[in-house]
């Protein structure tokens, strides 16, 4: 039986993030060309291009992981689980979890410095923030629960966790003990919650 090329597969996505990554990383976003990955990474530009649309997508490739993480505590929330404990639970387990997207993860730092290094990756974190708005409002947009503020929620809840993100990639960039910083971040996702809970958005 011919092999089958991995070309086009999940493999061949992860092996070029994880050397556009490590390219960034080491010399800084703006100074790496998506030639310079394919060519490390073995593949053509097209194939990278394939699997990337944007050159920033190389390093800011969670976007997927949150779509899904925001679906699934939408869709899959146990019967009687309000939306905003669901997302809740989300949160505080990513917290738990010392996720990427948490800000928490072991040697996140370097990404972090990159990151705010450049205006492109910047920017695009803002767009990506706004498209996970727009799919958490979609999400809502026919559940009776909130009467057609859907949106309302989800940009409180985008912009309060962005927010609750931010701080705590500003405080490990700056040195402070991991578990000072997680014990923050908790806190401040407990106000978020409880601002959701006791402002406009129902809790079912």
């Amino acid at each position: 039986m011919p092999r089958t090329s991995a070309r086009g597969g999940p493999q061949t996505r992860a092996k070029i993030s994880q050397v556009a990554t490590r390219l960034f990383l080491e010399r800084g976003f703006d100074t790496v060309t998506v030639t310079e990955v394919a060519r490390e990474a073995g593949v053509s530009a097209v194939t990278v291009f394939k699997h990337f649309p944007r050159k920033e997508d190389l390093l800011l490739d969670r976007q997927v992981d949150a779509v899904e993480l925001l679906r699934s505590a939408v869709r899959e929330r146990a019967p009687g689980t309000g939306v905003l404990q669901s997302l809740g639970d989300m949160a505080f387990g990513l917290l738990e979890e010392r996720h990427a997207l948490s800000g928490l993860k072991d040697g996140s730092v370097p990404f972090f410095r990159t990151v705010v290094a450049s205006p492109a990756l910047v920017a695009r974190a803002r767009e990506i923030a706004f498209d996970l708005q727009e799919t958490l409002a979609g999400e809502l947009e026919h559940d009776p629960a909130f009467d057609g503020d859907g949106p309302l929620l989800a940009a409180f809840f985008v912009a309060g966790y962005s927010t609750v993100l931010v701080e705590t990639a500003r405080r490990m960039v700056a040195g402070e003990a991991a578990d000072t910083v997680a014990d923050d971040h908790r806190a401040r996702l407990e106000r978020l919650f409880d601002a959701l809970g006791s402002g406009v958005v129902p809790r079912s």
